[in-house]
């Protein structure tokens, strides 16, 4: 089991890049979420993504927990450029 804050301070203690497609998988998911339900009432703190299907989910809580091989994307990753 891994929490969201350990792979936040592993990927900014060791300067991790992310994989590209997850990348683009985590903002195709943060954005269809945002025009569908139009305003976020919540704002999430990021995107979990399968590695093998690129499938995932938004993440509010503060410490979610991520299934094997599952990867998660900061929501300030997901709101760059």
């Amino acid at each position: 089991m891994v929490y969201t804050s350990q792979l936040i301070e592993q990927t900014t203690d060791t300067g991790q890049l992310f994989d590209p497609e997850v990348v683009d998988s985590a903002k195709k998911i943060y954005h269809t979420y945002y025009h569908l339900h139009g305003e976020l009432t919540r704002t999430p703190i990021g995107v979990a993504v399968d590695r093998k299907t690129y499938r995932g989910q938004l993440l509010f809580t503060k410490i979610p927990i991520l299934l094997p091989g599952e990867c998660f994307v900061p929501i300030d990753e997901l709101e760059s450029e």
